[in-house]
């Protein structure tokens, strides 16, 4: 009975300490933002001491956040006293004009953008008002520097050539052009950096799909792009950077049908979802340490070990992780306050109306058009561009409504 009675107080002790020692999932993650963790603008300033290009990955075009802290990153002098180029996705090269004609007037005037804008791939517009407030920034830091320091602002998407367009064929043969596109930014790119022999600094805004390192499909080879260009032919040139956001999960390729609206970004060739990192351990971590914007190294860190999620998981070899993909992560907000930029109804004049009557029934059939002015109530083209080409205002993120609850 005393031996029983022994061996049962042993196991209380032990089962409480084993209690109170076990380790939540959270605590690698928050040991690790807590040893490395920096503020994200002095993380920037010391990746620049470093490499030559940053490559920042905003993970969703339309997201605020990001542009946010641009902005502010361009208004410090530690960085435009380094920083001479700033490397746009988004706009087609052939619009570099309107860049240029923008950054040098006397007076700001954001009509002068309209070209570049009114131009984009996908032929429909891209009226985010956080390119235009980005721009906005940079035309005033150029005001109180010399002509000789001021910031360039570099378009690098390959040509767009909208007035060459005149049918559906035309409209499939551009976007068949598109499958070197990323060597194209890459060649761009490397050619104002004067193939890095000058020690001159940039950086690269883009989105998820141009800035991958180096992620390696089932056969072992690389996805190659744009990023993927830099990293493995000018090793320790350049640094991904990867803000974060909702993680997209690519479930399958889906079957087109003939009536399938194709588009540039080709999502509708997948099915997918959007998830939280880490099932929730990463946000788990920011949240307990009060939320505050951080940017971590990925190397040797367990948010660098997780397993690659992305645009290409389906079909890519096993047990590769984001430090494949990228090289650091920068918090700035819960995926929850995140926002949609507010898009701009000004890029969409009376000219530019009358260019979309044109260019809708080559991007579409007459059978989707139906299916679109049916939706919208619109009883002819001209009411549906109306009610769809317009301002919107800025908004929370739809989409991290369906992520589930934080149970840490």
């Amino acid at each position: 009975m005393r031996h029983s009675l022994v061996f049962l107080v042993l196991l209380t002790v032990f089962s409480g300490a084993s209690a109170q020692t076990a380790e939540s999932p959270l605590q690698p993650y928050i040991r690790s933002l807590e040893k490395e963790g920096m503020p994200p603008r002095d993380f920037v300033l010391k990746q620049l001491e470093k490499f030559d290009l940053l490559i920042f990955d905003d993970a969703w075009h339309p997201v605020v956040e990001p542009f946010d802290f641009y902005r502010e990153l361009i208004a410090l002098p530690a960085f435009h006293q380094r920083v001479k180029t700033i490397f746009l996705e988004a706009v087609s090269i052939t619009e570099q004009p309107a860049l240029d004609a923008y950054l040098a007037a006397e007076v700001e005037d954001p009509t002068l953008l309209f070209p570049a804008f009114q131009n984009d791939f996908s032929g429909l517009g891209w009226p985010f008002q956080t390119y235009f407030d980005l721009l906005k920034t940079v035309y005033q830091v150029n005001r109180s520097l010399p002509a000789a320091e001021r910031l360039r602002v570099v378009a690098v998407n390959a040509p767009s050539f909208w007035e060459a367009i005149h049918s559906a064929e035309d409209v499939a043969l551009f976007r068949k052009s598109l499958v070197g596109n990323d060597y194209f930014m890459y060649k761009t790119i490397l050619a104002e950096m004067a193939d890095f022999r000058e020690g001159r600094k940039g950086i690269f805004l883009t989105n998820t799909r141009h800035a991958y390192k180096g992620i390696r499909d089932q056969e072992g080879r690389f996805f190659w792009n744009c990023g993927t260009f830099f990293h493995q032919w000018h090793p320790g040139k350049t640094s991904a950077i990867r803000f974060h956001h909702l993680s997209l999960i690519i479930e399958s390729e889906a079957a087109l049908s003939d009536s399938t609206a194709r588009s540039t970004a080709g999502m509708e060739r997948y099915r997918y979802r959007w998830e939280r990192m880490a099932g929730g351990k990463w946000d788990g971590a920011f949240a307990a340490l009060g939320n505050r914007p951080v940017a971590i190294s990925l190397r040797d860190t367990p948010f660098g070990r997780e397993p690659y999620v992305g645009n290409h998981m389906h079909k890519a070899a096993p047990g590769q992780t984001l430090f494949d993909a990228y090289d650091a992560l920068i918090f700035l907000a819960p995926l929850e306050s995140l926002h949609n930029t507010a898009e701009t109804g000004a890029l969409y004049t009376p000219a530019f109306r009358k260019e979309l009557l044109r260019r809708l029934p080559l991007l579409f059939t007459a059978e989707q058009l139906q299916e679109k002015m049916r939706r919208s109530g619109a009883g002819n083209l001209p009411d549906y561009i109306d009610q769809t080409f317009s301002g919107t205002p800025q908004e929370l993120i739809p989409q991290t409504r369906d992520l589930p609850p934080l149970t840490f």
